[in-house]
C-alpha cells in the first residue's frame, strides 16, 4: 500500500458557493459530476499517482467543525491558497503554522462551515 488514504468527501450544504470558494482557492477548475441525488466536484488530482477528493452535496453528509481533519494540498508554499481563503469567503482559523521537520500547517473554514486544512514542505 502506497497511501492510507485514497479518497476524501467534503460535505457542501451550498454546492455553488462552496464550489466557487474552492476554485477560486486552488485557481482551478472542477468538474462536476451528478450520481442519482448527489452532485460533486473534483479536486484537481492525479488519480493515477495520487490521492483525489470532491466536494459533494447529498442526503446524508452535512458540514461541521469536528470530526476528522482533511488537509490539502498548500503546494509549495501555503500561504498561497491561504491568502485566498477569506477573500473567497473563508476563515482563517489558524494561521500557517511551523511543524519543524514536517513543514507547515494551517486550518481554516470553507463557505460551508468545515474545518479543512492545508498542508506544505515550504
Amino acid at each position: 500500500m502506497k497511501n492510507a488514504i485514497s479518497w476524501f468527501e467534503i460535505p457542501v450544504e451550498n454546492f455553488e458557493r462552496a464550489k466557487n470558494f474552492y476554485e477560486a482557492v486552488f485557481q482551478a477548475d472542477m468538474p462536476v459530476m451528478e450520481m442519482g441525488e448527489a452532485i460533486s466536484a473534483f479536486f484537481p488530482a492525479d488519480l493515477q499517482e495520487g490521492i483525489g477528493g470532491c466536494i459533494i452535496k447529498t442526503d446524508g453528509h452535512e458540514p461541521n467543525t469536528n470530526g476528522v481533519l482533511v488537509y490539502l494540498n498548500g503546494g509549495d508554499d501555503l500561504d498561497v491558497p491561504l491568502g485566498r481563503v477569506e477573500a473567497a469567503g473563508g476563515k482563517v482559523i489558524l494561521p500557517k503554522t511551523d511543524i519543524g521537520e514536517n513543514g507547515f500547517m494551517a486550518y481554516f473554514l470553507d463557505t460551508e462551515g468545515n474545518r479543512v486544512a492545508f498542508h506544505s514542505r515550504g
